[in-house]
């Protein structure tokens, strides 16, 4: 497979850009350290091996083994292209300016916490005890039940009064809907198929979890979309998936739990002062 765009990784390219173009960071090829493995020099800066292997694996997921000569010398090419145009980046000052040197910031302190979090969760993989736990707390916290409902999107709550008084006269709540609705499920008369009130604005969710089938709702519903009409079409129960379907998942919580933790303990003992 042919390398061509890795310029696209955003914060490899920054972490490149600071780690290759600093002041304190690069040094020359003349005054590189003798057992750096030197892959190419860019106006006197050295690039090395183990440079070129993280950009490839970032890249492309793969050990710089693993790629034809070819392959690795277009990756060498990208990351040559890349602290050349750093470099100049740095030299027009665009370090300093605010957003690149935040971007810079970030970009340093992603790659710092990414790195202690592996460190710190390297031999702490989840036990079955742990991943059966966490699942009976993921369960216990889901919704239970499903709704599906139909609704009418307007601008105006006056508007949406007359559209309820229409309804009262016997007009027929999809014929409204693909008429007079703003929202896309005008289409389908105003279906929003099967959901869980967590995916719906608050208003809207109150609204839908305190009616009975078959009723519409007794005033409009305003949220930042607009005013809705709203109408029950039904509910049932959801069953969590099985635990096998979703151990991998349950895995990458656990792991979660227990660096926010670590970090957690780092608080504690840390002198933070906010002046926001």
């Amino acid at each position: 497979m042919k390398i061509r765009h890795f310029i696209a990784l955003a914060s490899l390219a920054t972490l490149a850009a600071c780690q290759q173009g600093g002041k304190d960071a690069a040094k020359p090829a003349d005054k590189a350290d003798p057992s750096a493995d030197v892959v190419a020099t860019v106006d006197g800066t050295a690039l090395t091996r183990n440079t070129l292997d993280f950009y490839i694996k970032a890249a492309t997921g793969k050990a710089s083994t693993e790629l034809s000569p070819e392959d690795r010398q277009q990756a060498l090419d990208s990351l040559v292209r890349m602290q050349l145009v750093a470099a100049q980046a740095q030299k027009d000052g665009l370090d300093k300016e605010k957003e690149i040197a935040a971007a810079l910031d970030l970009s340093r302190l992603d790659v710092l916490q990414r790195g202690l979090q592996a460190k710190y969760l390297k031999d702490k993989t989840p036990t079955e005890q742990e991943l059966r736990a966490e699942y009976e707390t993921q369960v216990s916290q889901m919704p239970r039940t499903e709704y599906r409902a139909r609704h009418i999107l307007v601008q105006t709550e006056a508007f949406a009064n007359d559209l309820m008084a229409r309804l009262k006269k016997g007009e027929k709540f999809e014929q409204l809907a693909a008429k007079e609705s703003l929202d896309s499920s005008k289409e389908r008369g105003g279906d929003l198929g099967w959901f869980s009130p967590a995916t719906m604005v608050k208003p809207f969710a109150d609204a839908i979890m305190a009616m009975k089938k078959g009723e519409v709702t007794p005033k409009p519903v305003q949220t930042q979309y607009g005013c809705h009409i709203i109408r029950m079409e039904d509910t049932r129960e959801v069953q969590p998936p099985p635990f096998d379907q979703v151990k991998g998942q349950l895995g990458q919580v656990v792991l979660a739990k227990k660096f926010k933790g670590y970090s957690d303990e780092l608080l504690k003992t840390a002198k933070v002062e906010k002046k926001l």
